[in-house]
Parts: structure tokens; C-alpha cells; sequence
């Protein structure tokens, strides 16, 4: 095997060989491949660090992080924060409801909260077991 590189480099210079941006106006035989649209937003998650004394303790300083940081920048989805220990990951604990109401609108209380599910915002629609 001579050429061990990646594919990718093997079809630039074939490209070029077979006439890829020679400027005669004819379309190669074999070209790179082109992506009619741009890719989408993916979504990423951030892993914040802090000390805390107890798993309560710990629980209530990552909402106050969470909803400090959504005031910050509207852009985050609070509703996929999640609390777990620094060592276990794979142990993560949802922070917010999220519960589903009548209209797709999502609860943004915090998870396990009494009462019943409302909606973000202030007059948010109100759902659920309530008073």
C-alpha cells in the first residue's frame, strides 16, 4: 500500500487530475462533494464544576447557576440542565420539570415541584393537579 493517507486527500488529487478547477468551464468526472445547505445547529453541553456540602445544597446552587445563566443568554435550553456528581456522569438528576401541557408548552419549574405545572414567563397557562 502506498498511499496510506485519508480518503479525503486520495479524491482531492484525483479531482485535480481529472480536471477540477483547470477553468476550461467543464465539470469534472469526479469532484468534491457539495452540500446544497448548511448544516444545522447542533446541540452541546457544558460541564460546570462547583463545591457544594451536601447533594440539597448541591441541587439548589446548580437552579440559581442555571436560571442566572438562561437571564444571561436566552439562548441555553434550561430544560435540559441536569445535576450529577463530579465522578459520575452517568448518574445525572434533571433540574427543571419539563412537564408537557395541553398546548406544547414545557413546565420550567423545578423538578419535583408541588403543586401544579405552569408555563414559562410571567401568566404563564397553568396544567396539571392544581388548586
Amino acid at each position: 500500500m502506498r498511499d496510506n493517507r485519508a480518503a479525503h486527500w486520495r479524491q482531492r488529487r484525483v479531482a485535480g487530475g481529472l480536471g477540477a478547477g483547470r477553468g476550461d468551464g467543464d465539470q469534472p468526472l469526479l469532484a468534491r462533494p457539495r452540500r446544497a445547505v448548511a448544516r444545522p445547529p447542533r446541540f452541546f453541553t457544558v460541564h460546570l464544576g462547583f463545591e457544594a456540602a451536601d447533594p440539597a445544597v448541591a441541587r439548589e446552587l446548580a437552579v440559581a447557576y442555571a436560571e442566572a445563566l438562561g437571564l444571561l443568554r436566552p439562548e441555553l435550553a434550561l430544560g435540559a440542565a441536569a445535576l450529577s456528581p463530579a465522578d459520575a456522569w452517568h448518574r445525572a438528576e434533571r433540574l427543571f420539570c419539563g412537564a408537557t401541557g395541553p398546548d406544547g408548552e414545557r413546565c420550567a419549574d423545578v423538578a419535583g415541584h408541588p403543586g401544579f405545572h405552569h408555563a414559562p414567563g410571567p401568566g404563564g397557562l397553568g396544567w396539571g393537579d392544581g388548586d
